[in-house]
């Protein structure tokens, strides 16, 4: 081939998208997870099960049935739903933030890749990472409490929205955290109080008027309740409207996300 002939510099050689690189990075991100599996699947899933086991023991038998739901069949979504909302936070957020540490972020930038496929590899690895821990969650529970689907599409729909948003929020706040501590405060000032406050542990319907309407500007309000409603059959508010929020709610993040890693923001020297 003659000089002549190799195409301009900058020009992708393998059609629109890379779905190689695509997948190979996905596949760096699960394994990434996975090396470490008793840190990033089993701890959470054991911790899960010590709530439960602890809310089961101490108020079980104190308390009524949830909407005629035994409350240890209720709280076990809420549970179920809480540690996947952690656990994609954390998958991705932690990449980021760890790469940009080690100062090997370059491996990710410097590859062919654009944006919407970095986007793409890195949040699906947080989608299965949260999804994965649900169903060992899930499975985990069976011994002590009667688990049951009565809608498979709502169990399936909100589990990877809920993955999907969590993941995108992980990497915006990797992104934005230039070290732990930063990462630390996301956790613990925004996703773990948006997670226990959202009718994990107990049915809206209890709280005050002004309580119930607060709540209803709570995301992972709608993503507990969709995934309750799929399990159990009940849910305190509309599951059309949790479907619709969640949905424009993962294509804003999703377009902030792609816009946040075109400018290269916090990631480029």
């Amino acid at each position: 081939m003659s000089f002549q002939e190799y195409p301009p510099q900058g020009t992708r050689r393998f059609g629109a998208i890379n779905w190689l690189g695509m997948w190979t990075l996905y596949v760096k991100e699960v394994r990434r997870f996975i090396k470490v599996i008793t840190q990033t699947v089993a701890a959470p899933v054991i911790t899960t099960l010590l709530f439960l086991a602890i809310f089961s023991l101490a108020l079980g038998r104190l308390r009524p049935d949830v909407q005629g739901v035994p409350f240890a069949e209720f709280i076990a979504p809420g549970l179920i739903m809480m540690t996947m909302l952690q656990n994609a936070f954390a998958n991705t957020s932690s990449s980021l933030l760890i790469s940009k540490v080690q100062g090997n972020i370059v491996d990710i930038l410097m590859p062919p890749l654009s944006a919407g496929e970095l986007n793409v590899g890195i949040a699906m690895a947080g989608v299965t990472r949260g999804v994965m821990v649900g169903i060992v969650t899930a499975l985990g529970m069976i011994a002590f409490v009667d688990i049951s689907i009565a809608h498979l599409w709502a169990v399936v729909y909100f589990a990877i929205a809920a993955s999907l948003m969590l993941s995108l929020l992980g990497m915006l706040g990797g992104i934005w955290s230039e070290k732990f501590d930063h990462l630390q405060a996301v956790t613990n000032f925004i996703i773990t109080p948006l997670a226990f406050l959202s009718g994990t542990f107990y049915s809206i319907r209890q709280l005050p008027d002004f309580a119930q309407e607060a709540v209803m500007y709570n995301p992972f309000f709608y993503l507990i309740d969709g995934f309750r409603y799929g399990m159990t059959g009940h849910a305190d508010g509309s599951v059309a409207v949790g479907v619709a929020f969640t949905l424009g709610l993962n294509v804003v993040l999703w377009i902030v996300t792609d816009y946040v890693l075109r400018r290269g923001y916090r990631l480029k020297a």
